[in-house]
């Protein structure tokens, strides 16, 4: 299970979102409340429940500087680095689709 720390800064709502790992979920919320929180949480859970391995998670932003958060939130949580996670911006993943 995720750090225990960072679940108790999370809503209800939020908890939930982060502990389902049967089948797909749409989050959807405004700006500011806590999506990016809940994503990065959810996937270190998925990896950490072994539902997935890391080179099997793709998450996609439309800013470098968000990539770069999401990528920094779910090293932190994992505590390992997360190279081969697929965690970038439209552009920059399809760029790696179409380098492979």
């Amino acid at each position: 299970m995720v750090n225990s720390e960072y679940l108790k800064n999370l809503n209800k709502s939020q908890k939930e979102a982060v502990m389902h790992l049967d089948g797909p979920l749409l989050i959807v919320a405004g700006a500011g409340s806590g999506k990016t929180k809940v994503l990065t949480t959810r996937i270190a859970n998925i990896i950490r429940e072994r539902k997935a391995f890391p080179n099997q998670i793709l998450a996609v932003t439309f800013t470098n500087k968000a990539a770069l958060e999401m990528k920094s939130r779910v090293s932190e949580l994992l505590n390992y680095p997360i190279d081969r996670m697929w965690i970038g911006t439209f552009h920059s993943i399809s760029v790696k689709i179409l380098r492979k």
